[in-house]
């Protein structure tokens, strides 16, 4: 099983699109084996985004990602990382397909709902930003063998 960190940023939270992404991931089969809200700071913010802070645009980002509660959470399953972000769309809501969820929800590039990390090393580092190890919750839910074969 592969694990991924998604933020539900500010703007979905504000919009109060909290549930029906979740239900997405939930629908698709994977598990959210954490989760909590909690407000991003500045910190945390430099953290996150280290490869971004000394470029241009990076203040901008900081403003609106501490300005607001997010959602965060790990979502566990098969291929977990490339399939939520083909779940999300491009980055910015005006170029995703529709059916993503960027596609749907979101017209803007920074206002694009959802974060998701982009590749193994990215979720490991920023898991380990966002949860303790004790605040991790795995399990195996009784569906899953109408999910996946056991195979898979």
């Amino acid at each position: 099983m592969e694990r991924t960190l998604v933020l539900l940023k500010p703007d979905c939270v504000q919009r109060r699109l909290m549930g029906r992404i979740l239900s997405r991931f939930e629908e698709k089969g994977f598990n959210v084996i954490a989760m909590k809200m909690m407000q991003v700071t500045p910190e945390l913010s430099k953290q996150h985004y280290a490869e971004h802070v000394e470029k241009p645009f990076y203040p901008g980002l900081e403003a609106f990602i501490t300005g607001a509660p997010v959602v965060a959470m790990i979502v566990e399953g098969l291929d977990v990382i490339q399939v939520v972000r083909d779940m999300l769309g491009a980055t910015s809501g005006l170029k995703a397909a529709a059916g993503t969820i960027r596609g749907d929800f979101s017209s803007s590039r920074q206002m694009n709902l959802v974060h998701a990390s982009d590749g193994p090393e990215a979720a490991a580092r920023e898991m380990g930003l966002y949860f303790s190890a004790d605040e991790i919750c795995s399990y195996e839910p009784t569906l899953t063998p109408w999910l996946r074969a056991d195979d898979e």
